[in-house]
């Protein structure tokens, strides 16, 4: 039977868990899922139920609550998904979006920086995954997006971050692009439970960066410009919704064309 567009796109009685969801690119994702009727429940460790981030937003009737819990703690996001099954009900939508970065020292830093990113990061995206899968695969299925990066798919390039204090983390790319693979795994193991899988990966967005850093990133982007919060909305309504039921496994650039050249 056809749906009208605007069914396809809606996301009414769907439930959502986005873990880092308070940050730059996060945070427009789960007003645009709330935007469009679903419940999201918004997962970190610092995030509490009456968090003021999310409180102009509550005024406004979007149906957003706060809730704390470890990523990379089985035990607790084990706790987490019965706490939304009686509270709501099981997750339609997962989106991984939080990400610890503690290798601020770049390739001077320690073995144990790069093993804590590897505890939050690797752990945290698979034990998500697959708790999320098991319960959906039970409960007619649902949508995992997972939140990578250009730098999942191409190389940083050094000429950006000349004559500035920037740099990409090496741990940085080791974890996106393998969470595009991981991604890809997981859409092959769970379509015949009517479990989609997919990546979204970001460019660079606009936060006030250094001049010259700003300057030298405009000159690989086609588009000629950062991305900005409107940007992450679409994209993650689209893999979201059932207007995207029949993708699985694939990677969506919103990147202005960074990664094209």
């Amino acid at each position: 039977m056809q749906k009208s567009i605007e069914k396809l796109f809606s996301l009414e009685g769907k439930c959502a868990a986005v873990f880092g969801g308070k940050g730059k690119v996060g945070l427009p994702m789960v007003v645009s899922l709330a935007e469009c009727g679903a419940r999201v429940y918004v997962i970190s460790p610092s995030t509490k139920i009456d968090d003021e981030v999310f409180q102009k937003y509550q005024i406004m009737g979007l149906d957003i609550h706060g809730v704390s819990a470890d990523q990379s703690n089985e035990e607790q996001v084990s706790e987490l998904v019965e706490t939304i099954k009686k509270d709501y009900k099981c997750p339609d939508i997962l989106i991984n979006c939080g990400v610890s970065r503690p290798m601020k020292k770049y390739l001077k830093d320690t073995p144990e920086s790069w093993m804590e990113s590897m505890r939050v990061n690797s752990l945290g995206l698979f034990v998500t995954c697959r708790k999320f899968a098991n319960e959906m695969s039970k409960n007619n299925g649902g949508s995992i997006i997972n939140i990578s990066s250009i730098y999942g798919i191409v190389a940083p390039d050094k000429l950006i971050y000349e004559d500035t204090d920037l740099n990409t983390e090496p741990d940085y790319p080791y974890t996106k692009g393998g969470m595009i693979m991981f991604s890809k795994y997981l859409a092959s193991y769970y379509a015949e439970n009517e479990v989609r899988v997919n990546c979204i990966a970001p460019g660079g967005l606009f936060n006030n960066q250094d001049k010259l850093f700003y300057n030298s990133y405009l000159k690989k982007v086609p588009m000629r410009r950062m991305a900005n919060e409107n940007d992450m909305k679409g994209v993650a309504v689209f893999l979201a919704s059932d207007a995207s039921r029949y993708i699985t496994g694939t990677v969506i650039p919103v990147d202005g064309g960074f990664t094209v050249i």
